[in-house]
């Protein structure tokens, strides 16, 4: 057996929470029952991986199943992972039926055309929810199994979120393989990013509401209210109830959604006293406008109860999770089609 494979093994269980390993084993199934029975799981981490090691190499386990390892490791400990979404567009509104096997074939011919030395692996999960690991390698190098892009795609929908690896060069190579075996015209990225990947699926599908009810404390919530600006203290209880009511309105009561990052493009008209005469000609300011934050939405919601932005907020802040309902229209990119992309 392979000793780079058994070290991928054992590297991959070093990841997992201590407490969680065996369950996680058993959902790889790999290992018989008899053998997870013959591990110390009280013992150290490190000396748990050895033990999972020593048993995958007596079975010979190859690099189909160190794969399918990563991939339930990564399935359940999605935040792991920085998240991107993007969405493929058809030509017409023709709904064709989905064919999990034809799906694969397309998808591992497309890559496997360009760049032999690369692995490709799948999983299904009843979500509808096709997980495909990806480990790329050069046309002289064997796939680095240490590198791998993650993509997650809902049969059915249009969106794909794609978790790249660090060798960027092959995205574009990616994102055709997945045009072309969803039978697709072309793809775009959606300019909205998080660790969270729960997140941008409640964003994308529509499962997030601005009007629903939270569990957390009231005090939890106004933290930022009580310590972040001595101004809000000053002011009576009247207006602190008239921002809670239009931030409220905005953003609704309870957490928000988990997005690192969102971008879009601005356009404007330059306003300025005539006399100075900057402009010649009358013509529209454009910026990109880019937000980044660990948790973006809920620092934009804190802005107003700190005293940092007036009540209401700006469309310019609150539109994020709007824009993101109407297809993500928050940054229009060109199209990738299937011409345009070159092989790495």
């Amino acid at each position: 057996m392979d000793e780079v494979i058994v070290e991928y093994i054992r590297r991959t269980v070093l990841k997992i929470p201590r407490d969680e390993i065996m369950a996680v084993l058993q959902k790889w199934g790999f290992l018989s029952e008899a053998q997870l029975q013959t591990i110390n799981f009280r013992q150290t981490k490190e000396s748990i991986s050895h033990s999972v090691a020593q048993l995958c190499e007596e079975s010979s386990a190859n690099i189909k199943q160190a794969a399918l390892l990563d991939i339930i490791y990564n399935h359940i400990y999605p935040n792991k992972r920085a998240w991107s979404v993007y969405r493929m567009n058809k030509t017409g509104e023709e709904t064709d039926f989905f064919d999990f096997r034809d799906f694969k074939k397309k998808f591992r011919r497309q890559i496997q055309s360009a760049l032999i030395n690369v692995t490709i692996n799948f999983r299904e999960y009843e979500d509808n929810a096709i997980w495909i690991r990806i480990a790329w390698g050069t046309p002289y190098t064997k796939p680095n199994q240490y590198k791998t892009s993650y993509v997650v795609y809902h049969s059915q929908t249009p969106y794909v979120f794609i978790s790249a690896s660090t060798l960027r060069s092959n995205l574009p190579l990616l994102c055709q393989a997945m045009v072309v075996a969803s039978n697709y015209h072309d793809i775009r990225e959606m300019e909205l990013r998080s660790h969270c990947l729960n997140s941008l699926k409640d964003i994308v599908f529509k499962r997030y509401s601005q009007n629903f009810q939270t569990n957390y404390p009231l005090q939890e919530r106004n933290v930022l209210t009580e310590n972040v600006d001595l101004r809000i203290n000053d002011e009576n209880s009247s207006e602190k109830e008239r921002i809670h009511r239009l931030n409220q309105e905005c953003f609704g009561d309870g957490p928000q959604p988990k997005l690192d990052f969102a971008q879009y493009k601005l356009e404007t008209m330059f306003k300025s006293d005539p006399k100075w005469d900057v402009l010649e000609k009358k013509e529209p300011f454009r910026c990109l406008v880019k937000f980044s934050s660990p948790h973006l939405l809920e620092s934009l919601k804190s802005l107003a109860p700190a005293g940092l932005a007036d009540a209401p907020l700006s469309p310019l802040l609150t539109c994020i999770p709007q824009k993101a309902r109407n297809y993500f229209k928050i940054r229009e990119k060109k199209s990738l089609h299937p011409g345009n992309f070159v092989s790495p």
